[in-house]
């Protein structure tokens, strides 16, 4: 591999969002590290991703699993000694999606969905960071929601005001709270790090009846994913446009 050769770890890449991103970055000519719970469904991402000319290597990254994120950190230092691009695309949605019901969500829908997307979001950043400071242009990107913005959920008549699934919502809002510490913290280095909305798009979580494709779905995590020196970092955008936190 060239010295050049950028290297990204996706997780949750073994399908919908994360799988095209894969392809998506992958044509771009970076090296994919295709991030899956279950190797085999990972192995199988990434022959397909290889069918069509991308450099991808399938890795068991199970985001609920420490001991994975050290594997996954060993592995990347020994055969590439560096990494280019993080996208924490894996997450959850358990609410019932029926209505509002803040009052009665379990401490168990909580807690698994602030696990998945939030406490293991930030573990494995914060492991893989060493990683990410040996780039010359490393880059974060934490895969949020609409369902985060604070501001459309306390404004009658914004897009989401009717839309309220407490844990899922609670838990990006956290998401984007590390988005923003983060990339302070990180200012005056080379890495950005950014919260991507990928619309409502037609996956297992977002169903048949959401209104983007795919590979419209993949293109914000993309785009930031592969930002300039003169690109922003400690936002929240959708399609190149900022949202309201």
């Amino acid at each position: 591999m060239s010295e050049q050769t950028k290297v990204a770890l996706i997780t949750g890449a073994n399908k919908g969002i994360g799988l095209e991103t894969a392809r998506q970055l992958g044509k771009l000519g970076v090296t994919i590290l295709v991030g899956s719970r279950d190797l085999k469904r990972g192995e199988e991402a990434a022959e397909v991703l290889r069918g069509i000319g991308v450099d991808a290597k399938a890795v068991k990254l199970d985001v609920l699993n420490p001991d994975d994120y050290a594997a996954v950190a060993g592995l990347i230092e020994t055969e590439f000694g560096k990494l280019d691009i993080l996208i924490n695309s894996a997450g959850v949605l358990l609410d019932a999606r029926t209505g509002n019901e803040t009052s009665t969500t379990s401490d168990e829908v909580l807690r698994d969905t602030f696990d998945t997307n939030f406490f293991a979001v930030v573990e494995l950043t914060q492991t893989l960071l060493p990683l990410l400071r040996k780039s010359a242009a490393g880059r974060i990107v934490n895969l949020s929601s609409i369902l985060a913005s604070l501001t459309l959920h306390a404004t009658k008549g914004s897009p989401i005001y009717d839309a309220k699934t407490f844990a899922y919502d609670a838990s990006k809002a956290a998401l984007n709270s590390f988005t923003i510490h983060l990339a302070h913290e990180l200012q005056g280095t080379k890495i950005k790090v950014n919260s991507a909305h990928p619309g409502w798009v037609k996956t297992d979580m977002g169903g048949e009846g959401a209104m983007m494709e795919i590979v419209d779905g993949a293109k914000t995590s993309v785009e930031l994913a592969t930002l300039g020196e003169d690109g922003a970092t400690g936002g929240y955008f959708h399609m190149g446009e900022a949202l309201p936190w």
